[in-house]
């Protein structure tokens, strides 16, 4: 690799001049800029972005850390996409890391993170009690959890109110007419899966049907549970008229299912999805879901690591944001 002191020479001038132009530092000379630019062009060199992260003045590396448990799902896409358009608008780097539910890759991440110097880190943890997100947010790491939050520990988190979303999906299902609704859900560790759950019951008991246990499945929280749960379900003597899937994967699976039994939708078997995706209305027909905010939990994600990396001992906040049942077609 060629070497700042190369470029130097080629230029004429001093490392430390070339380390000022690269750095765009003011009182250079234009006429010493253009011939230290000429030679980093002629030369073909790339600065080394770990050195130049550690000779910033400010403490900051520049680099967030962002780690997402199942980057497939398209809200995870969706929280990417705002954490990273936030990042770059103030000049910074993201490292995404996708742990797919595996705790022993998660961990492989943060240490990675860690040895990389980042600034702060967004994540979706594994779940509540993760003991790698906890020993980092006790060292002293600017962390936002998004998704799902930490119960050992007071930490920065952004998150929707999934209880509400789910209870809303519930009760629109009851008020269509259906009365034996099932649920398909994912990690049960896991906070949202929960929350889903509950506001489904909640809406089973406002409107006084029973709660079957037979009817509630947990699966891995991917596309191949959301087929195996729901070909049990269709199984069933007395099988659901409407399904109630817990995330985009698990509905993409619930649906492969309905479609390979030759069922129609909804006049078979009626489904909502948590979780909308961009290409619901494009579906046959086209999916009644909950949307959640994606993107605007990553960019409020981002805002608040920010925030948190300038002022370390402010209060940690909670910040909860709206879901919305988008009504389509399928029941």
């Amino acid at each position: 690799m060629i070497s700042l002191k190369e470029v130097a020479k080629k230029a004429g001038v001093s490392v430390a001049t070339v380390s000022r132009v690269l750095n765009d530092r003011k009182y250079i000379n234009s006429e010493t800029r253009l011939k230290v630019e000429k030679a980093i062009k002629q030369l073909n060199y790339r600065p080394n972005r770990v050195a130049q992260r550690l000779r910033l003045k400010d403490g900051q590396r520049k680099l967030i850390g962002l780690l997402v448990p199942d980057i497939q799902n398209p809200f995870y896409v969706d929280v990417v996409r705002g954490v990273e358009e936030t990042a770059y608008a103030r000049d910074h780097a993201v490292f995404v890391g996708n742990f797919a539910q595996d705790e022993d890759k998660e961990k492989m991440y943060l240490n990675i993170m860690k040895s990389e110097s980042i600034d702060g880190l967004i994540v979706a943890p594994s779940h509540e009690k993760d003991s790698e997100v906890t020993s980092l947010v006790n060292a002293g790491l600017p962390i936002v959890c998004v998704d799902r939050g930490l119960s050992e520990v007071d930490v920065d988190v952004v998150l929707v109110d999934n209880r509400k979303g789910a209870f809303d999906a519930v009760e629109y299902l009851i008020q269509k007419g259906y009365k034996r609704i099932a649920y398909i859900g994912g990690l049960p560790q896991i906070p949202t899966t929960m929350q889903r759950k509950e506001g489904y019951e909640d809406a089973l008991r406002k409107y006084g049907l029973p709660i079957d246990p037979a009817l509630i499945r947990f699966g891995d929280s991917k596309h191949e549970s959301g087929k195996k749960l729901t070909e049990d379900l269709l199984n069933l003597p007395n099988p659901p008229q409407a399904l109630f899937t817990g995330n985009n994967l698990i509905t993409l699976g619930a649906l492969e299912t309905i479609h390979n039994r030759k069922l129609k939708i909804p006049q078979d078997v009626a489904i909502v999805g948590f979780d909308d995706m961009y290409w619901s209305i494009s579906l046959n027909p086209p999916l009644t879901a909950v949307r959640q905010p994606g993107f605007e939990i990553g960019k409020r994600a981002a805002e608040m690591l920010f925030q948190k990396v300038k002022e370390p001992d402010r209060p940690p906040v909670k910040l909860m944001l709206k879901t919305e049942l988008i009504k389509r077609e399928s029941c």
